[in-house]
């Protein structure tokens, strides 16, 4: 039985994640912000799929914490075989491009605090010399865009450190697993301007939970991001920073 843990358990996306991996025999421990949601998340996912869904509280930027809380997670599902990272927050961007401490709230919500936590289940994982690691991140870090470069540094901080982390345990037999998400229609989403080429939470946790099942290393969910990334990667720095979107 696989024994997985879920970060930031409570999206939409983690949501229906956790049902796939319960559906296909895993034991979960299910982790967010909230203790009470996250408890009735893993009721529902226990429920609906027939496994066991274990729950339990963290705060992405309370770095003392992480440690003890990775230890007692595997110790309530008897081991470790894989952690996904699906917490994130876009933040209040026009107050963290002037206020250092916002900015600072959004690193840390995106990047930092994930740091630490893949850090310690990295080495629970690089022990036993078997696992996996998802991260979650975004296409807004591909490039820094004038409109979101506070939450876009952080996924693109993010993505440099999880392309770090496969190469330092691709001989430990530990696969990392980077996902560049495209716009997504949740909470986070709805009703900003700009928000085109949605996809349904369900559907992205079918592509990415597809693509953990072929060991695939950097998937753009949906495919299409790929290509429109690659397009605007090519843009002339000199014409991108005039650019609005």
């Amino acid at each position: 039985m696989t024994k997985v843990l879920i970060l930031g358990a409570t999206s939409p996306i983690a949501r229906a994640l956790a049902l796939r991996f319960a559906s296909d025999g895993a034991r979960l421990y299910l982790a967010a912000r909230d203790g009470d949601e996250v408890r009735r998340v893993a009721e529902d996912v226990s429920v609906r799929a027939g496994a066991t869904a274990l729950s339990g509280t963290f705060d992405a930027s309370d770095f003392a914490s992480h440690d003890e809380f990775i230890r007692h997670a595997a110790g309530q599902l008897g081991g470790l075989d894989g952690v996904v990272v699906c917490f994130g927050t876009l933040g209040d961007e026009d107050a963290a491009q002037t206020d250092p401490g916002a900015a600072l709230a959004t690193i840390n919500q995106n990047f930092t605090g994930a740091v630490s936590l893949i850090t310690l289940a990295a080495r629970h994982l690089e022990q036993q010399l078997s696992g996996f690691i998802i991260v979650i991140g975004s296409v807004a870090g591909e490039r820094g865009r004038a409109r979101n470069y506070v939450y876009g540094s952080a996924k693109g901080a993010l993505a440099l450190f999880t392309q770090g982390l496969r190469g330092r345990l691709a001989a430990s037999g530990v696969h990392v697993m980077t996902v560049k998400l495209g716009t997504v229609d949740t909470r986070m989403t709805w009703g900003r301007e700009g928000a085109l080429l949605t996809i349904a939470p369900a559907k992205a946790a079918d592509l990415i939970y597809a693509a953990y099942r072929r060991r695939a290393e950097v998937v753009y969910t949906p495919w299409f991001w790929r290509f429109i990334m690659g397009a605007i990667r090519l843009i002339p720095e000199s014409r991108f920073k005039r650019l609005s979107f």
